[in-house]
């Protein structure tokens, strides 16, 4: 009696389960690369095309294209930071302190224009200033609800009513939302009640955009690399079906 070939077993099969495992690892490595390349793209062409726009300061007849008979790519970049260094350059003497001072003077007679003005101001004295202690510490904060913790920055400590009213010492903290980190709320809590992280604000930011995927090296206290390369992000569980 001859005996019947023996059918392979089905874990000797490539099953359909492995061969999606392994295409959703394709997917998610091609995403890494070219999604970081297409926002970084998007992001330098937004700027320099909107800083291209300077060159329309210039009279038509000393334009690139009136010149060398074609449009120059960047050149308007390069003119705008000739201007802001030029401006910087002006304002750094008492001359130009005193022009910018009268023109701000004649800025804060216009109703509409002055609170612009003036809130745009001081935004961006904020972030610029070396003096400034705004934005540059990372913490961690209790919100939306208790035992929740969220990614802030402290970008202040209330003054005036705001802390009359208050007995303990209050800070003013950003919490950003994902993964615009541009729009967000701002909160006041307690000193006591932050947990102080080691994190860089940049690294902080990192991870808010990117979701909580991108996580920062561990730093000591002073600020040093504990780590010898960053975490790896966090693609999702893996178990011992992803394997097959």
């Amino acid at each position: 009696m001859s005996e019947q070939p023996q059918m392979p077993d089905d874990e000797d099969k490539p099953g359909k389960g492995g061969r999606f495992v392994t295409l959703r690892r394709w997917l998610i490595a091609g995403i890494l690369v070219w999604a970081p390349l297409a926002v970084t793209f998007w992001v330098v062409n937004a700027l320099v095309s909107f800083m291209d726009k300077s060159i329309v300061l210039l009279p038509p007849a000393y334009r690139p294209e009136a010149l060398i008979g074609f449009e120059l790519p960047g050149m308007g970049t390069f003119f705008a930071v000739v201007i802001v260094l030029l401006t910087g350059a002006l304002v750094a003497n008492i001359l130009g302190r005193s022009l910018i001072h009268a023109w701000e003077r004649l800025l804060n007679r216009i109703p509409l224009v002055r609170n612009i003005y003036s809130a745009v101001k001081q935004v961006v004295e904020t972030f610029v200033s070396q003096d400034s202690r705004s934005f540059r510490e990372v913490v961690l904060v209790e919100y939306p609800r208790r035992n929740a913790w969220s990614i802030a920055f402290v970008s202040g400590e209330p003054i005036g009513e705001v802390q009359d009213r208050i007995e303990e010492h209050l800070v003013t903290l950003f919490v950003p939302t994902a993964p615009n980190p541009t729009s967000g709320f701002v909160i006041m809590v307690p000193r006591s009640e932050l947990v102080e992280l080691n994190m860089t604000v940049e690294e902080g930011f990192r991870m808010v955009v990117s979701l909580g995927v991108v996580l920062p090296p561990r730093r000591d206290a002073d600020g040093r690399v504990l780590d010898t390369a960053p975490p790896e992000p966090y693609l999702g569980r893996t178990d011992s079906r992803d394997e097959g």
